[in-house]
């Protein structure tokens, strides 16, 4: 049996959630439908149980700080299934029952596995529905997995078995040095593991300032993480009860159970490419229109599976703005000031361009840089060192270009230089803009007034 809409959004994720919420009240009918869970990766696999598992993990930490603060004595008994539960209890429990009810409230939540045949037309189980007005791809990203030898004959972790782990390896291998393999091995090392991080780049966080990159190996090899960068992982296998990674240069590391966070890829096979008009970026994204998000005709996709970007964040925008593109309103995407957290301890927050990016772009560049720590606030807080602001301007026109951070709370700190560099705030203004004392936010105006003055 055939049925008509006007819009039909393939996979009920952030982006799919925020288009039916978008298209509420209107007169188009909407048609959102998912395979897996309603809410997507970042409620039950993502952002929030990882982000739970950190909070725990930086109580743990804390309550080792209020020795230097508090207290003479501090007994720590960690209880990993505590943490396991809460965990699960954040995640839903993995039941999607109320994100169900919330998208049926404004669209058609049809359940199974879609195939995108074209602009017009989606077939979900062998039923075929038909769009009118158009269709949007939302299906986000699966785990990368490398193609190692042996890889694929032992159980290893991606992200998802990681954070609802049930038991604490005693000792982890983490592959990759990104957001999510710095965050879960910094976690379980906090738990009690014993954590080693391979990175075949250069250094951490390949995508940040340099800076950052160090800062963020610091911290963790100040938990006790090992940290191998330049290191390409050869042969895995299974040895005794735990894994067996073989190196390159023939070093080998052992540990209990081994994390592949090596990247994302786009969860396309529910769309035929050459049906529907459809390319992919030498990357494997799916290749979009960065201001109309238009993928093809009358097919629009937004959040991870374009690789613009891998946020939950920047998915809701999406999602919002090809929903008010939908009703007939013109709205263009702008990416200038998306705000990037990796939540590590301390937090790791930045928006724009490198400095590196911008003098590529032939930019005339200011930079200023500073300890975050080295402030009142860090000194009141503990955190007397080890932390950065650092920004870039385009010193000709005289406006903020990128933004980094590393403190505590590094993500509430960089809500402003988001606004400065979406809305083009002069350097002046924002020097001359006051902040409240003592906050870490003090310390990015006198770095604001460092750079109007260059």
């Amino acid at each position: 049996m055939e049925r008509e809409f006007d819009v039909i959004a393939v996979g009920a994720g952030t982006v799919g959630e925020a288009v039916a919420t978008e298209l509420a009240g209107s007169e188009l009918t909407v048609a959102v439908i998912e395979r897996d869970l309603v809410g997507g990766e970042c409620p039950y696999w993502g952002c929030v149980p990882s982000k739970t598992l950190l909070r725990s993990a930086e109580l743990v930490k804390e309550a080792a700080r209020a020795r230097d603060l508090a207290a003479s004595r501090v007994e720590l008994d960690i209880d990993f299934a505590k943490i396991a539960e809460r965990t699960l209890v954040m995640a839903r429990r993995l039941d999607d029952t109320n994100p169900a009810k919330a998208v049926e409230e404004h669209a058609t939540l049809i359940r199974g596995e879609a195939h995108v045949l074209g602009p017009d037309g989606v077939e979900v189980d062998g039923r075929r529905l038909t769009a009118r007005r158009g269709i949007v791809i939302g299906t986000g990203t699966s785990a990368a997995i490398p193609p190692i030898e042996g890889l694929d004959q032992i159980a290893y972790w991606t992200n998802r078995e990681a954070v609802h782990a049930k038991q604490l390896p005693r000792s982890l291998i983490v592959l990759g040095g990104g957001a999510i393999g710095a965050e879960l091995a910094q976690a379980f090392c906090r738990f009690g593991s014993r954590v080693t991080i391979v990175e075949s780049a250069p250094r951490l966080a390949i995508n940040e300032e340099p800076e950052v990159s160090d800062l963020l190996r610091r911290h963790l090899e100040a938990d006790g993480i090992t940290v191998k960068v330049g290191a390409k992982a050869k042969r895995v296998s299974a040895e005794g009860t735990g894994v067996r990674l073989e190196l390159a240069d023939g070093e080998v590391v052992n540990g209990e159970r081994l994390l592949v966070a090596t990247g994302r890829k786009a969860n396309l096979d529910e769309v035929d490419l050459a049906a529907s008009g459809l390319e992919k970026t030498d990357r494997g994204w799916l290749k979009v229109d960065p201001a109309t998000l238009n993928a093809a005709e009358r097919i629009w996709a937004g959040g991870d599976v374009t690789g613009i970007g891998n946020f939950t964040h920047l998915a809701h925008y999406h999602g919002t703005l090809i929903g008010r593109n939908l009703r007939g309103e013109q709205h263009a995407a702008d990416h200038r000031a998306v705000p990037r957290v990796t939540f590590v301890d301390p937090e790791i927050a930045s928006v724009g361009i490198t400095e590196a990016q911008a003098r590529e772009q032939g930019m005339r560049v200011g930079v200023v840089s500073s300890d975050a720590g080295n402030t009142a606030r860090g000194y009141i807080h503990g955190f007397e060192s080890g932390g950065l602001i650092k920004l870039v301007a385009d010193a000709q026109k005289r406006r903020l270009v990128g933004a980094s951070v590393v403190s505590p709370r590094a993500g509430e700190i960089l809500s402003e230089m988001v606004l400065a560099i979406r809305a083009d705030v002069p350097l002046d203004v924002l020097a001359d803009s006051i902040m409240a004392f003592p906050t870490f936010s003090r310390q990015v105006q006198g770095e604001f007034d460092r750079l109007a003055r260059q």
